[in-house]
């Protein structure tokens, strides 16, 4: 009988050299959250990259579709389409940037507000349990490690 990591995978692959590559780690980590926190988002009918969209356009930011686009680094018709879903919900619209009236900015209605919050819990929760094998101090030192793979100056 194969020995079983916590999620369920054959231990005898952890004992390969893909175990130790960072892309590999960075990828697989990335996979089960992300399946985890669509599993939660479901129940809202969102998933991680249109709760992204819905999360950024209730932000105070007022982003334009380029501006999701290169920040979720999609192609800006995944963008276009993620937008088009939403708006067909009622939860967001496109506004003409009072900066550039040839440009459009998306924007949260006050149903996608309270849509975004209730999946922001949803999100919230799933991550208490993804990560509850590390502590407070090892979360945040995570985050703090990510943000700056991610590009963000601390």
């Amino acid at each position: 009988m194969a020995v079983q990591t916590r999620d369920g995978t054959d231990q005898r692959f952890w004992n390969t050299s893909v175990s130790g590559d960072l892309a590999f780690l960075l990828a697989r980590a990335n996979s089960l959250s992300l399946a985890g926190a669509n599993a939660a988002l479901a129940q809202e009918g969102l998933k991680v990259r249109s709760y992204s969209v819905l999360a950024l356009a209730a932000s105070d930011e007022r982003p334009t579709q380029r501006e999701l686009s290169e920040f979720l680094r999609l192609d800006p018709s995944q963008i276009v389409a993620l937008v088009d879903g939403l708006q067909r919900r009622g939860w967001v619209s496109r506004e003409p940037d009072p900066q550039d009236r040839r440009v459009n900015v998306v924007v949260a209605t006050d149903a996608g507000r309270a849509a975004c919050e209730r999946a922001h819990a949803r999100v919230t929760e799933h991550q208490r349990g993804h990560f509850d094998m590390l502590t407070d101090d090892e979360r945040a030192l995570l985050t703090s490690l990510m943000r700056r793979l991610a590009g963000v100056a601390e």
